[in-house]
């Protein structure tokens, strides 16, 4: 695939940089894929795997190249879809199909919900959503007790906690949030506050992204096709419980990615997954659309 092409968006409060593969001339929809709060260059590997597409890639805003402008802290799935709106309108070509992971999952619902006509296929790996889990209480909980953590202590602290909640097997024990915190070192983080506040996960997008409630009247109602994705080793976890928890309020069955939560990875974060395993499921979910 050849290099991608970079472009800017100006949207109210930020300026969106987007990269586009491939020349457009395909007879198939463009490919979006986004991630929230990660940015484009965690789909690097998975882009390579559709060359016979036009795949288009970008850093929401607050997060990588895309700069905010509004003075605002914290970043919405409301206000990330209005700027996938914007993203879409400005390619051009029509409804797109769309591969979402994580909380660009939760960003792609609140599109849908609102733009339905825009999203062909939306395949929503993972999405991060604790209002569909019995255990929300104990959810909500903890992810308050991160933030607040990370508001008094720093990152390495919070995000000790974030990687202990994230990657606990079955529901989350009411009293999660009151246990003894985890050591930052042990996860190889710094246990020194550096004074920033602006980390794109714990304090720009978490709250807002785990405590979402989808229209899920309206995704039902959708032309959109919604396929949710589980992987393998992370089923029991609490995004891949929230993937299947989603897909039961939809009336559908998830669909069984390998490898984990961010499988579709060659390594551009350090934990690879199994990328050619990864995008020949999604490369077959996407050929069954009619």
């Amino acid at each position: 695939m050849a290099e991608p092409t970079t472009r800017s968006l100006e949207v109210p409060g930020a300026v969106l940089r987007y990269d586009v593969r491939g020349t457009g001339s395909d007879a198939a929809p463009a490919l979006l894929m986004i991630a929230s709060p990660m940015d484009a260059a965690g789909f690097t590997t998975l882009a390579g795997y559709f060359p016979d597409r036009t795949v288009v890639t970008y850093d929401p805003r607050g997060t990588g190249r895309s700069e905010r402008s509004d003075g605002v802290v914290e970043s919405t799935p409301d206000e990330h879809a209005d700027d996938l709106h914007r993203l879409i309108a400005a390619l051009g070509g029509g409804p797109v199909d769309i591969f979402a992971s994580s909380g660009g999952a939760v960003n792609a619902f609140a599109l849908v919900a609102r733009h339905p006509e825009l999203v062909r296929t939306l395949v929503a790996h993972e999405p991060p959503l604790a209002q569909v889990l019995p255990d929300c209480g104990a959810v909500l909980a903890a992810s308050m007790d991160i933030h607040r953590t990370y508001q008094r202590r720093g990152l390495g602290p919070a995000m000790a906690k974030f990687i202990a909640l994230t990657g606990a097997k079955g529901p989350i024990p009411a009293d999660f949030a009151h246990r003894p915190a985890p050591d930052p070192a042990e996860f190889g983080l710094p246990a020194e506050d550096d004074g920033s506040r602006d980390d794109p996960m714990i304090g720009q997008n978490m709250l807002s992204c785990i405590h979402f409630q989808p229209d899920f009247d309206a995704l039902r109602a959708a032309p959109t096709r919604i396929v949710l994705g589980v992987g393998t080793e992370s089923a029991e976890e609490l995004t891949g419980r929230s993937g299947a928890g989603v897909a039961g309020r939809l009336g559908t069955a998830a669909v069984t990615f390998p490898s984990h939560h961010g499988g579709f990875g060659g390594g551009e974060f350090g934990m690879k997954g199994e990328p050619d395993a990864f995008a020949a499921t999604l490369r077959r979910i996407l050929a069954e659309q009619t």
